[in-house]
């Protein structure tokens, strides 16, 4: 059995991990890099391998850098199935055709300015056929329901309390007449986040392969969110202000409107107006309310047992036209204005963010993480300016960071998990998604833990399992 890493490599973009085994080629996770754009645009176009030579991909979760180039991977000939959970086929759906639309308009837009220096047409990564088709070939699995995806490999995914829907995958694995499994984590989540479930934990494998987004620093603790947001408002509110949230479609948009909508129940919230300004966050929205059986016994308890929806309350307007969106960058009064992309790099948000960035009596409130070379990064380390649509504006508004919000675990809480594991059954270990820095830490981390084949390894790196 061989496993190379094709992304998410000493970086926490484009998760990419190959499993060669009886002659088959299992995928997991097939992700969009994402950071410096002519590196990115690079990195997406040039598959390390022969799309038709991969059997079947197995997805984690829905998250745009561990799904957004399978559009790609189907454009080059994939024909295999993609094996994920019941939610994330459902959010997948929404986000691979709103990546596809994200493609078709770069590339207009880029073809526009190659025009005008005599250049040649830019051509998308991929565009909505390639998204539609690839959609079908999506394979739904309930949770801790057992399928064999070839007859010597058998798939269970039990829930990584990362996103709704989020996978860690075990797959069973007959090499040769000798049985091993192999762990693969996804991205981890954290123990008591809103709404959804805790990380199941996993105690026997022989590999494992973890994330590492915050494998050297902590967050705050979750039960300071509510305090902290109605903190922040009230600051910013007092100020005559806005609150400017970038906040990931899936995942941390409903996480803060929860959060939002208790503090309303209890009478802790200013009156102000809150908008969510992002067709797809709304289009998430409605997948959340389908997939109830991801919710937690909190969630439940709450609000579903009460006939009341998390995720909508009397002051909550969510936005779908461009009209709607433009009429709040004319607002005056105080309000919060949730909106997309997460890192700052595309979408609604950059317009929200021109328009209010240079007031001081504003807050960007930042509730997730920003990768290197993106906008986000720049705000999160308080640039004095900021180049939005090609034009530097001066950052004088509040930047706020909120890092209780992630859907990843910290240092602690990796290590915690880790100790669960069998460490005299366990192998090796495979440290991935993460910047070196964050990566190396948490592999010596485990090392002091009492783990001891832990390797970092880089992209296009093999190993014989």
């Amino acid at each position: 059995m061989e496993l190379q890493f094709h992304g998410a490599a000493q970086t926490v973009t484009g998760s990419m991990h190959l499993v060669t085994v009886n002659g088959k080629n299992i995928l997991l996770d097939c992700g969009l890099f994402q950071g410096k754009r002519f590196e990115a645009i690079e990195r997406n176009k040039n598959l390390a391998f022969d799309p038709t030579q991969i059997d079947h991909v197995i997805l984690s979760h829905a998250h745009i850098d561990h799904s957004g180039n399978l559009p790609l991977l189907v454009k080059g000939g994939f024909k295999g199935n993609i094996f994920c959970t019941h939610a994330t086929q459902d959010l997948a759906n929404i986000m691979l055709r709103d990546s596809a639309h994200i493609q078709e308009k770069d590339a207009e837009f880029a073809t526009k300015i190659n025009a005008k220096k005599g250049k040649p047409p830019f051509d998308p990564l991929y565009v909505m056929k390639d998204a539609e088709a690839c959609i079908s070939q999506f394979v739904g699995l309930g949770y801790e329901r057992p399928f064999f995806v070839t007859p010597e490999i058998q798939l269970t995914f039990v829930d990584a309390g990362h996103i709704l829907g989020s996978a860690i995958v075990i797959l069973d694995i007959n090499d040769e007449g000798t049985q091993k499994r192999l762990v693969y984590t996804g991205d981890l989540g954290r123990k008591d986040l809103p709404i959804i479930k805790d990380p199941v934990q996993i105690s026997e494998t022989d590999y494992f392969i973890t994330e590492s987004t915050y494998g050297n620093r902590e967050h705050a603790p979750i039960h300071d969110m509510k305090d902290e947001v109605q903190r922040i408002v009230s600051e910013t509110i007092a100020k005559g202000g806005k609150i400017i949230v970038p906040a990931f479609s899936v995942g941390r948009t409903q996480e803060l409107v929860y959060v939002l909508h208790e503090l309303v129940n209890e009478g802790k919230l200013p009156e102000i107006p809150i908008y969510v300004d992002s067709p797809l966050s709304v289009n998430i929205t409605e997948v959340f309310r389908l997939h109830t059986e991801c919710f937690d016994d909190e969630t439940r308890n709450a609000f579903i047992n009460n006939h009341q929806d998390p995720f909508g309350f009397y002051r909550l307007n969510y936005v779908r036209h461009v009209e709607e969106s433009r009429k709040l960058n004319e607002m005056i009064e105080p309000c919060m204005i949730i909106s997309a992309s997460g890192m700052c790099e595309a979408g609604r948000i950059l317009h929200h963010l021109r328009n209010n960035v240079q007031n001081p009596n504003n807050t960007i409130l930042v509730v997730g993480y920003m990768a290197e070379n993106t906008m986000g990064r720049r705000i999160v380390e308080k640039r004095s300016k900021i180049k939005i649509f090609g034009e530097e504006h001066p950052l004088k508004a509040t930047v706020e960071i909120m890092d209780g919000f992630s859907a990843h675990a910290g240092r602690n809480e990796l290590l915690e998990y880790f100790n669960g594991l069998n460490k005299k059954r366990l192998k090796q270990v495979f440290i991935v998604h993460g910047e070196p820095s964050s990566s190396n830490a948490l592999a010596q981390g485990m090392k002091d833990t009492g783990f001891t084949d832990v390797n970092v390894p880089e992209r296009g790196q093999k190993f014989i399992l």
